[in-house]
């Protein structure tokens, strides 16, 4: 059975919820090191990489990832869900100025891996703090203020509720993500959230597959983050077991990945702006998708067994699975466990997302035929 708009919207967000924290616990470490820490490799919910000294154990980032808590990659998806309900339009970077600042800013919420009541700003990365740094006290031009930051899968990572609301229409998810990533990242950061946003939108697609997203991925991809995903994608194409895939993944996106080898200590050319590089992240999901056919715990658990960024990896492959099959593909087992563990309702949202769609789908249809008839009347032979 063909799923839904609604349907497919809460499959995208509770995969990429579900991906995100199944990932959190390994993030930052190698497939060699996973299979060590935890005698194999990662088969659901696991607990904090150092157990119970999770508070002191990396004190710069003093986190509770594991035992079914979400990220940030979660938090900012659902702060921008919060935008649309407000706009109930298609947004721009103006709107993440007006309203994603402000929401970031100014309302306590439960983060679940701080375990109390903060605001989102008190565990959002730094190249996500340069939000608020850039346009609410450096009041610059939205459309500009994201030139400056780190290049990295910051914006890339929540914008999922683009390629929604732009549900089976990918050219124009990839415009309003470029829009709307424009105050947080340049470069292949930007173009990368372009990407990710088409992606979804192009599993929306009834009959879409696999290599459907990744075509549609790559008709709208330029410079480095197209040929990454070009590459990293051939090779995907030989595997179906996630295992045998993890070495031959890296290999083909290495030469386009500015982190280097080793994740937690970057080269000295990390995250700068380039036309010949790509994130890591989004080739890495999207070659998943292909290792995993489509399968939600194929394509997930083999993003995070990938380890290095693995929690944006596994929250953008299990995007673009929830959206290609919709809800009954996310164990719901799993996704009970994030919901209570993080206390976070993840149905909520995917309801508030797919009425803000519905409207908006309403509005551009009523665009479209304004233009229709003012086109007829420039074009019209009658004198």
């Amino acid at each position: 059975m063909t799923p839904t708009l609604d349907d497919r919207i809460t499959g995208s967000l509770l995969g990429a919820a579900v991906g995100d924290a199944l990932g959190g616990p390994v993030e930052g470490y190698t497939p060699e090191q996973i299979l060590e820490r935890h005698g194999g490799r990662v088969a659901g919910i696991v607990g904090p990489w150092n157990g119970d000294a999770w508070r002191t154990a990396r004190p710069i980032a003093p986190y509770h990832k594991g035992d079914g808590h979400v990220t940030d990659d979660t938090l900012m998806t659902h702060a921008l869900i919060r935008v649309y309900e407000k706009v109930r339009d298609h947004l721009d970077a103006y709107a993440v100025a007006e309203h994603l600042v402000p929401d970031l800013l100014t309302t306590p919420r439960w983060i679940p891996e701080l375990e109390a009541e903060a605001l989102p700003l008190q565990r959002i990365f730094l190249a996500e703090k340069w939000l608020v740094a850039r346009l609410h006290y450096g009041h610059v031009d939205p459309r500009e203020a994201g030139s400056g930051n780190i290049v990295n899968c910051g914006a890339a990572m929540y914008m999922a509720p683009v390629g929604l609301v732009n549900a089976a229409n990918p050219t124009g998810a990839y415009a309003e993500a470029l829009d709307v990533s424009a105050p947080h990242q340049s470069s292949y950061g930007r173009e990368a959230a372009g990407v990710f946003a088409a992606s979804v939108a192009a599993a929306c697609l009834p009959g879409a597959t696999p290599e459907s997203v990744v075509s549609a991925a790559l008709s709208l991809a330029k410079d480095g983050t197209r040929a990454a995903i070009e590459a990293v994608c051939e090779v995907a194409s030989r595997h179906t077991d996630f295992e045998t895939a993890l070495v031959p993944l890296r290999k083909a996106v290495a030469p386009f990945d500015t982190v280097g080898p080793e994740y937690r200590a970057p080269s000295l050319g990390a995250r700068r702006p380039s036309r010949l590089h790509a994130i890591e992240e989004l080739p890495i999901a999207l070659g998943m998708l292909l290792v995993g056919e489509g399968d939600y715990r194929r394509t997930v658990l083999g993003s995070v067994n990938y380890g290095r960024d693995c929690d944006s990896i596994a929250t953008m492959a299990g995007a673009v699975v929830g959206a290609l099959r919709g809800e009954s593909a996310v164990p719901s087992d799993w996704s009970k466990q994030v919901a209570e563990a993080s206390r976070l309702d993840l149905h909520a949202p995917a309801q508030a997302l797919a009425a803000v769609a519905r409207e908006v789908f309403a509005r551009d249809t009523a665009r479209r035929r304004a233009h229709e008839s003012a086109y007829a009347a420039l074009t019209s032979t009658a004198r």
